[in-house]
């Protein structure tokens, strides 16, 4: 027997705690038809990632991927027939004291709430899911802590928001979306001259989230 000695444990959901593999497949068989793409395949692509980012990877000139989105999303939610705990994952997240372990997932959160229900896993206090964001503060960008983070943001396919003195740092060029040019505003308080601009309206977008 294998003993770990942790503070907690993080738990992917599809493929780790549920099997949700019929469900997806009819949901993204049913896209993939009406769009002219072979189902087995589009079923592989769409496993592991958020399913907007499978709509954009697949429909690169879609005017509205998020419009795209809804209808499998919503198919997703809707068709939880099949939908089943792993072997033994009941009895193992019964042996964890409460709020040790925590859910990250690549999936909405909407749809992870179901999933977990159908499943008859609780849900856990804490969850990490592809509608979250990750914000982080720092005036070098240069931390170790940061380093971490960042690592963190990109294993689990967080997008990173970044406030940072320099746009130059680790974070700077890390981040998906960089507030920068951090200074003290009248009141001694560290501001984004970009961020304060209007509701970010000049800040600087490295890719679409």
């Amino acid at each position: 027997m294998v003993e770990i000695s942790c503070s907690g444990l993080l738990f992917d959901l599809d493929g780790v705690l549920v099997d949700s593999t019929p469900a997806v497949a009819r949901v993204w068989s049913k896209w993939a038809i009406a769009h002219g793409f072979d189902p087995e395949e589009t079923v592989r692509k769409a496993h592991g990632r958020p399913s907007l980012t499978t709509v954009k990877e697949l429909l690169p000139n879609c005017p509205d991927p998020v419009a795209e989105n809804e209808p499998i999303l919503r198919g997703e939610i809707e068709d939880t027939e099949g939908v089943v705990p792993l072997p033994g994952v009941c009895q193992l997240l019964d042996s964890i004291p409460e709020g040790r372990w925590a859910l990250v997932t690549s999936c909405a959160k909407p749809l992870a709430y179901v999933r977990l229900k159908a499943a008859g896993i609780p849900v856990p206090q804490k969850m990490i899911t592809s509608d979250d964001v990750m914000l982080v503060l720092s005036w070098s960008g240069e931390t170790v802590e940061l380093r971490s983070l960042i690592d963190y943001s990109r294993r689990f396919r967080i997008p990173l928001i970044a406030v940072t003195a320099s746009a130059e740092s680790t974070l700077g060029k890390a981040a998906d979306v960089l507030a920068d040019s951090v200074r003290r505003n009248r009141d001694g308080e560290f501001v984004s001259a970009q961020a304060r601009d209007q509701a970010g309206r000049r800040h600087r977008r490295r890719q679409p989230l």
